[in-house]
Parts: C-alpha cells; structure tokens; sequence
C-alpha cells in the first residue's frame, strides 16, 4: 500500500495517502500539516512510490513553507 514516514521531533509515524495514521503517530498540528503537504504534493509523492517500486531512486519533495 503506498505510504509515506513522517517525523516531527521525537514522534513518528506511517501515513497512506489519505492522510490516516497505519503506524505510529504524530501531534495533531503536525497530523494537520501533513494532510496538506498530501494534498499539494499527491502527484510527487505517487512517482516516488512508483520509483521505489521498480527499486530506483526517489526524489526529493520540498515541506510546507
């Protein structure tokens, strides 16, 4: 399932596409922030799972500013 990790200090967690938690957690600002990083970088964040897939290098997609 594609998914993405996320830190904020010293809290972690896995999150899929939709912005649910599978693993883990983090502060609900951050869980908040995360929603919307999701939402303006969806597109990006697909081609990196489908180059991790096919076992290549993924690039780098910019955080919220």
């Amino acid at each position: 399932m594609p998914h993405i990790h996320a830190r904020y200090q010293d809290d972690d967690g896995v999150y899929d596409l939709d912005g649910n938690c599978i693993k883990g957690k983090l502060p609900r600002k951050q869980t908040r922030l995360l929603e919307a990083w999701i939402e303006l970088h969806r597109d990006e964040i697909e081609a990196n799972w489908n180059l991790a897939q096919a076992g290549e290098k993924i690039f780098r997609i910019d955080p919220l500013k």
